[in-house]
């Protein structure tokens, strides 16, 4: 399945294609409440709806190395809290990210959270988490979305994930960009909410070692990374 974006004016959208469906009530809303995958026919085989700067955005399933790239991850973290008890933080992954200030609807590929807060949302056992809950972000670029991924250029300014998680002074950003003209990892911290953007990167070529910063500071290997085909 190609990735489909649906433009959104109130209850009305625009489908890929040009064809126009009335929701019932606002995309944010329905996205909140599950609704959307059904309302639209969108299978529940892994496909994946956002709500990104007012548009619908619909990517296919994850393949297998972007799944692994991310579970080489989930993996230190065990490991780290395994060797050190006290280790703090604890991760999920496949949760939507739901914004409170912006009717955005994000799906991460991977939120780092802090031990207490990652009990309280077992104890409550919500559908979506809030942006205020996560202390680190991960996303791995595909062809079908990475330009939601990326920094915004050109008219984009404002635009994106990017901006997104700045404005909702999310601490760090870890982008993993595989497109092979690009092969490259970058964290970006000290988030702007003003500006919606981070004023701080560091990066890393694909086969270096990542290093995250206090308070996170684990190291995560990346010699077997490959861009996507």
């Amino acid at each position: 399945m190609k990735e489909e974006s649906q433009k959104v004016t109130a209850a009305v959208i625009t489908l890929h294609g040009g064809l126009r469906v009335i929701l019932p009530d606002s995309p944010y809303q329905m996205w909140v409440a599950g609704e959307l995958h059904d309302y639209l026919h969108i299978p529940h085989d892994g496909t994946r709806i956002e709500i990104i700067d007012g548009e619908l955005v619909v990517s296919p399933a994850p393949r297998f190395r972007h799944n692994a790239v991310i579970l080489q991850i989930i993996e230190t973290l065990a490991n780290r809290r395994n060797a050190d008890p006290s280790y703090r933080w604890r991760c999920i992954h496949s949760n939507e990210l739901g914004f409170v200030a912006e009717e955005n609807g994000y799906i991460p590929d991977l939120i780092v959270m802090d031990a207490e807060i990652w009990q309280g949302a077992w104890d409550l056992n919500p559908t979506h988490l809030v942006t205020d809950q996560a202390e680190i972000v991960i996303e791995v670029t595909s062809p079908a979305t990475a330009k939601w991924d990326r920094p915004p250029t050109g008219k984009q300014t404002g635009k994106g994930k990017w901006c997104g998680y700045a404005r909702a002074e999310i601490p760090y950003y870890l982008l993993i960009d595989l497109d092979p003209s690009v092969s490259r990892i970058s964290l970006y911290s000290i988030p702007d909410q003003a500006s919606g953007a981070y004023l701080h990167q560091e990066s890393w070529s694909l086969g270096e070692t990542i290093t995250l910063p206090d308070p996170i500071e684990i190291e995560i290997p990346t010699e077997d990374w490959k861009p996507w085909d």
